[in-house]
């Protein structure tokens, strides 16, 4: 049997020559080892590395509404107080509506006497019609008359006075017939050329019907209502008593039904995001909290073009700033969850779905 030789002072045990082997063997295995799966790691996660974008320039926004009247009125009652919660139809403010009140009146009793005027028309246009036909009979018998007058002139018959009297006359009568013509003609036209025609399609009733409509609507705008559910803010600003003219904010609503998160990306980062990728959200204000979502929509221009004074890329100075693009998220809110505030910090993780591939690398 083979024995191993050692050096003197140095202790041999059993089996150390194998394991010592098995180390030199090992150590190259396992150095290999870990880069391969440091490589199959770092492949994984860049295959994996392209389908989530995260972002942290996020903020709930919210339908919002300066609440104002088109017309003007002193405030008569306030019928929220500051952070209520109102539903689509409620009551927030109330006009003081007694001159309105007064106006309708009128305009109601000026239509009613339009349709009375108008009617009279009518009648009158028949009376006028009856004085023509009367008058026509008069002249009819005037030049009867002055046919005979004239015959009997020649011959002696009647005197030259009596022939110009029955002359003077028939011209009398044809003129004012005339004059009755003309009379009905005008109040024809008043009536649209219909003597028959309803009044409450003429343009007189028209425009007095409109009148008691305009003074209805400002009656029934006395009531300033909610337009869409939400929390009344800024009420304070506005007590009974004061003067609230036309298109002036009284108080604010917000909307806690049309709530979404709008993310402010880099123009880089939306290579493969698409309306319609899922959102998980998470909100600043509640950790450890996740709402869903789906991306609604993404703009078609950059926030610097609608600003008032927009880049001038054709400047001898021009610097290359990335651009960032707002995209709409439209957020599911599910019973019992938190509400969302405007204004509040959120990120946003959009799954793209987009999965790289290592053909990807070749030119």
């Amino acid at each position: 049997m083979a024995s191993a030789t050692t050096a003197p002072g140095n202790l041999v045990l059993p089996g150390s020559t194998a394991r010592q082997s098995r180390t030199r063997l090992l150590r190259p295995i396992l150095m290999l080892g870990g880069i391969v799966v440091v490589a199959v790691g770092a492949g994984y996660w860049w295959l994996q590395g392209g389908r989530y974008m995260n972002i942290d320039d996020s903020y709930v926004h919210a339908s919002k509404l300066a609440i104002s009247d088109d017309i003007s009125g002193i405030v008569g009652e306030v019928d929220v107080k500051e952070g209520q919660h109102v539903n689509t139809g409620d009551v927030l403010l109330r006009l003081r509506d007694r001159q309105v009140r007064i106006a309708l009146a009128g305009a109601k009793a000026n239509l009613a006497e339009t349709a009375l005027t108008m009617e009279a028309m009518k009648h009158d246009y028949r009376r006028m019609l009856s004085d023509i036909a009367t008058r026509q009979a008069q002249v009819d018998a005037d030049q009867a008359n002055f046919d005979r007058y004239a015959n009997l002139v020649r011959s002696g018959g009647v005197t030259r006075v009596e022939y110009d009297d029955a002359r003077f006359k028939l011209a009398s009568d044809k003129a004012a017939a005339e004059s009755l013509r003309e009379q009905a003609d005008v109040q024809l036209a008043r009536l649209g050329g219909d003597a028959n025609v309803d009044v409450k399609t003429t343009p007189q009733y028209l425009e007095a019907q409109a009148r008691v409509e305009e003074q209805q609507r400002q009656l029934d705008h006395t009531v300033i209502r909610a337009p869409f559910s939400g929390t009344v803010t800024n009420v304070e600003s506005t007590q009974p008593g004061m003067y609230l003219a036309d298109a002036t904010a009284a108080f604010g609503l917000v909307s806690d039904e049309h709530v979404w998160v709008e993310a402010n990306p880099k123009e880089t980062e939306l290579t493969h995001v698409k309306v319609g990728d899922p959102v998980e959200i998470t909100v600043d204000t509640f950790p450890g909290r996740v709402w869903h979502g789906t991306v609604q929509s993404i703009a078609p221009a950059s926030a610097s073009e609608f600003s008032v004074l927009p880049a001038q890329n054709s400047s001898g100075n021009w610097v290359k700033v990335v651009q960032r693009l707002p995209v709409r998220i439209l957020v599911e809110r599910p019973p019992g969850a938190p509400d969302l505030r405007a204004g509040m910090s959120v990120e946003a993780d959009i799954d793209t779905g987009h999965v790289r591939h290592f053909s990807d690398l070749l030119p």
